[in-house]
Order: structure tokens, then C-alpha cells, then sequence
């Protein structure tokens, strides 16, 4: 089973840059999108958004044109969809998908950046206090799990390149490591890609500033994970960062399991 995580920073903007193409190469089961940042009607222009290269789209897309937005790109019908946390504005700009699958729930995640105001900082706290309960109820469904997507937090120093001098900036405060920290080691999450390459460093980047030459120097951060359950987790043989190509600001986070779905 291959489960693919990417935030596009804009389906239209990666279509151009042949994420498409490389879509249909990957044969995965499925592909977690964030930063959608367009409407059905946005998709439908292009005829193949929506459902590329044999697999089906499952959407939960922000109200406010342009803006935020999941997805789920799967060959596989799923036997129930979840949009959305249960809260009303975090719901409306499009940060949470959830398929059953069978054997495997996967959620396709956008949490909150907190980097562009102080306000947009204190609502994402506010998420992360309305979406530990879902976390809880989901280890707690005895189903396995494995949620995707862009968390917007570097979890320790060896996830981001400068991490000395960024400790008082978003993605990487103290208050939102120690969150990560209560998902795995109190609740009993796993971050698979740690688990996979407990000790990697410059290899497991998955974000660049456009400023300066970050991506060039590989100055990066680590925000994109798979988070899952014990069991599902126990079964990754393989986890990587896909570089080779250049499609958003992200890269693609790969992940192979042991399991046929």
C-alpha cells in the first residue's frame, strides 16, 4: 500500500508543473492533497483534476474561492467520508477529509499556519485544541489510521535546518512541539517517517521558503507527516521525500506499507 502526502500549494499551479504526470507513474492507493486552493468548477476546467489517471477525487474545499482546501485521490471506493472537525469555522476553509477505506482510515489534514499574524497564530491554537479530541476518538475507534498532510509544526531540532533561531516563530514554538510531542507519547501516535528514519536530518525536509535561496540551500522544515496508528505504522517499509521535481513549495512525502487493500 502507497499513501502519498503533498500539499500543493495550488492544484492549478502543480498541474502546470507536471504533477499529473508524475501522479500517474506513483500506482498509489491514495494521495493526500492540501492547499487545494480551488473550487470543483476551478477543477473541471481542466477535465482531469478531479479524477486523474484512474483515481477519484473525494473533496473538502474551502468556501472562500482560491484559499485552503483537501483532497483525496484514491482507486479505491470508500465505505464512509468524513468532511471536516465538527467546527464551523475551521470547516469552512476546507482542513480535514477522512475515508474509510476498509482496512486503513486515511485523513487527508491542512492545520493552520500561525505564521502571517498574531491572530492567525491564536486560531491555530484554537485548532489544535478542538482537533485533539478527534485524534483521541480516532486511536481510540480501534480502527488503524493514518492521517496526512501539512501540520504546520516541526516537531524537534533535527526538523528544520535553522532551528536555533526560529524557536520564537510559528511552526516551531514550543507550545506546538509540545502538542506533537502529547499526539505521540501520550496518545500513542506514531510519526512513520521518524519511525522509518529516526536520525535523518537534511534528507527529511519537505518545505522551503520562496525567500532567499532556501530551497537551493536546503534550508528546510519538516511539515508534512503521516501520523498513525501503532499498527499500520508497524507495517512502513519504506519513507522518503520526493525531490526530483519541484511542484510546489512542499515536497511529496512517500510512504510504502506492507498491507493490501
Amino acid at each position: 500500500m502507497r499513501i502519498i502526502s503533498a500539499n500543493l500549494n495550488g492544484i492549478r499551479s502543480a498541474w502546470k508543473k507536471g504533477f499529473a504526470e508524475w501522479l500517474a507513474t506513483q500506482q498509489a492507493d491514495a494521495v493526500c492533497s492540501q492547499e487545494v486552493r480551488a473550487t470543483l468548477k476551478d477543477m473541471a476546467k481542466d477535465g482531469t483534476m478531479e479524477n486523474p489517471c484512474g483515481l477519484t477525487g473525494y473533496w473538502h474545499l474551502a468556501e472562500r474561492p482560491g484559499y485552503s482546501g483537501v483532497g483525496i485521490w484514491t482507486p479505491h471506493t470508500p465505505k464512509q467520508i468524513i468532511q471536516g472537525i465538527g467546527h464551523p469555522d475551521f470547516d469552512a476553509e476546507g482542513r480535514y477529509l477522512e475515508l474509510d477505506l476498509g482496512k486503513v482510515t486515511v485523513v487527508s489534514l491542512y492545520l493552520p499556519s500561525g505564521s502571517s499574524s498574531p491572530e492567525r497564530q491564536t486560531a491555530k491554537f484554537h485548532f489544535m485544541d478542538e482537533f485533539l479530541p478527534r485524534m483521541a476518538a480516532l486511536k481510540a475507534s480501534g480502527r488503524e489510521v493514518i492521517i496526512c498532510g501539512d501540520w504546520n509544526i516541526a516537531h524537534k531540532e533535527q526538523d528544520l535546518k535553522n532551528w536555533k533561531s526560529n524557536q520564537k516563530n510559528s511552526g516551531f514554538l514550543p507550545e506546538e512541539r509540545a502538542w506533537m510531542t502529547r499526539l505521540i507519547d501520550e496518545l500513542g501516535w506514531v510519526d512513520v517517517y521518524r519511525a522509518v528514519h529516526p536520525d535523518t536530518t537534511a534528507d527529511c525536509y519537505t518545505w522551503w521558503s520562496n525567500r532567499g535561496q532556501a530551497y537551493a540551500n536546503n534550508v528546510g522544515w519538516r511539515i508534512d507527516y503521516q501520523i498513525a496508528t501503532p499498527g499500520v505504522a508497524s507495517l512502513a517499509r519504506s519513507a522518503a521525500v520526493y525531490k526530483d521535481q519541484k511542484f510546489s513549495d512542499h515536497a511529496p512525502l512517500i510512504i510504502d506499507y506492507d498491507l493490501t487493500l
